[in-house]
């Protein structure tokens, strides 16, 4: 508790009272920061990439994983095949982030390509593109790195869960001529719901907190900040302590509903 105290508590009552002190996080009490939050256009569009980022990376990364974990269950070469998608997940963010910038590298369509996606384009007879400027696009570019990374991590905990369905349950279902749609969808899904709340919110958690790729990838511009993003930036590269402690309490406030829906799950699993 005393840990807790000094490591959580504290600093999490500094970084509110510095939110409601101004945009220097300095003077007298105002809600002005967060005012400016749901105002200022260009904060608005760095909430806008963070929900399109919390909607898409849990959902893609959990189907992705699902499916996969589906596919290869008790398939021969099943292990090569795990050790394959989970791989990324050893991968440091900022590495995966240096990875994929190779990968989206722009070169004009007349010179030589050393990106992999722009070189499939060219080769296909399609001009180059800035996969990391243009916006929108660059954005879901960018998720689609989160994504690569956490597949592995859903495919692994519900392989997992879905070995652990009993093969009696199997075995019966199979006698009663139920398909292959009906069977995932009555007896492996309901099976695996826990495991699938675990994921998605696990998952969704560290979307909310994304930093490394934004920052490594973009740095942030041509429209792609998200909170965690925009709270270093104004707190470290704008001398705005004030406003960037109203997007980390944001942030903190955005993660408490996802970990208590998380707690309520595994406790009546329990």
């Amino acid at each position: 508790v005393v840990l807790l105290a000094i490591g959580l508590m504290y600093p999490a009552i500094l970084t509110i009272n510095q939110s409601l002190r101004g945009r220097s996080g300095e003077g007298g009490l105002t809600l002005s920061n967060y005012s400016a939050m749901f105002t200022q256009p260009e904060l608005l569009l760095v909430l806008r990439n963070t929900a399109l980022w919390v909607i898409l990376v849990p959902i893609l990364a959990t189907s992705i994983g699902l499916i996969y974990a589906i596919l290869i269950d008790r398939a021969r070469g099943e292990a090569f095949a795990k050790a394959l998608i989970f791989l990324p997940m050893a991968i440091s963010m900022v590495g995966a982030g240096i990875i994929w910038k190779f990968v989206y590298q722009y070169k004009q369509t007349s010179r030589p390509q050393i990106g992999l996606l722009n070189a499939i384009l060219k080769l296909l007879g399609f001009e180059t593109q800035q996969f990391l400027i243009n916006a929108p696009l660059n954005t879901f570019m960018l998720i689609i790195v989160m994504v690569w990374i956490q597949a592995g991590f859903a495919m692994t905990v519900l392989s997992a869960a879905i070995k652990a369905i009993p093969d009696e349950i199997i075995e019966a279902a199979k006698l009663d001529g139920v398909q292959a749609f009906k069977m995932f969808r009555y007896i492996t899904l309901p099976s695996i719901r826990a495991a699938l709340v675990v994921v998605v919110t696990t998952i969704g958690i560290g979307t909310l907190k994304v930093f490394d790729i934004v920052r490594t990838m973009t740095g942030g511009q041509f429209d792609t900040s998200v909170v965690a993003n925009e709270f270093y930036s104004q707190s470290f590269r704008f001398n705005a302590p004030g406003l960037g402690a109203a997007l980390a309490v944001l942030l903190f406030i955005l993660v408490i509903p996802i970990v208590t829906y998380n707690i309520i799950q595994m406790r009546k699993e329990a």
